[in-house]
């Protein structure tokens, strides 16, 4: 029985079957279009826009003054001339510093665009380098509102924070070991015989009272001596 006879299949499925190649069913947007509608009344194509080549402005000199020009002058010809270089500048330090790949940071970015316009003052022309905590600002600032220290995990290197990872798992390693912590309990069980803090106690007890009364025969006869 050939595939052409065979009944309930569509006829995609026969022409399948068969073999044909030709055999192809239309879709009912392709048979809309095979009937003349025009598809760009459904697909409309946006026109493209011809821009006209218009040269762009040259950029504006410093004429302006600065206690009589706009606001929007000010900042174009004074402000962001000396600025966005410094941005950029900011960027790539704080690639450097590795800021885009970590959550904290020694970086401090205010402090290092403070430097930065600090040194590329024009009235600063062939003076030496000035470092951040140096500037006479930020010196007088930092005497009234003082900075908490830095933790020491943002201060270290990649290179010291692994010797310093190594040396305590090491250390780990080591007190681990039988021997190691029988001798640990030899010791602890030796310190609790002697009473060991009990003596460390009562010796700086009585280094504090040699000391003190030290101090009050020193000032006793400072007092006995009339004022003139």
């Amino acid at each position: 029985m050939s595939c052409l006879s065979r009944r309930g299949r569509s006829p995609s499925l026969r022409a399948r079957a068969c073999g044909s190649r030709s055999a192809r069913v239309d879709s009912p947007f392709e048979e809309t279009v095979s009937h003349g509608v025009n598809t760009e009344h459904y697909f409309p194509v946006p026109r493209l826009t011809v821009f006209s080549h218009v040269p762009c402005p040259q950029d504006k000199l410093e004429t302006a003054d600065p206690k009589t020009c706009s606001p929007k002058e000010y900042l174009e010809t004074f402000i962001f001339p000396v600025l966005l270089p410094g941005m950029a500048r900011l960027l790539h330090q704080a690639k450097k510093e590795k800021c885009f790949e970590r959550k904290r940071t020694k970086f401090i970015a205010c402090d290092f665009l403070t430097e930065w316009l600090y040194n590329q003052n024009p009235k600063r022309i062939g003076e030496p380098f000035t470092e951040f905590f140096s500037i006479p600002f930020v010196e007088e600032w930092l005497k009234h509102y003082p900075r908490p220290p830095i933790p020491l995990s943002l201060l270290l290197t990649e290179e010291e924070a692994a010797l310093c990872i190594q040396s305590f798992w090491r250390a780990y390693l080591v007190r681990c070991d039988p021997e190691i912590q029988e001798l640990r309990q030899w010791q602890k069980k030796l310190r609790e015989d002697k009473h060991i803090h009990q003596r460390v106690q009562i010796f700086w007890a009585r280094q504090e009272q040699k000391v003190k009364c030290k101090m009050e025969d020193e000032e006793a006869p400072a007092a006995k001596i009339p004022a003139p």
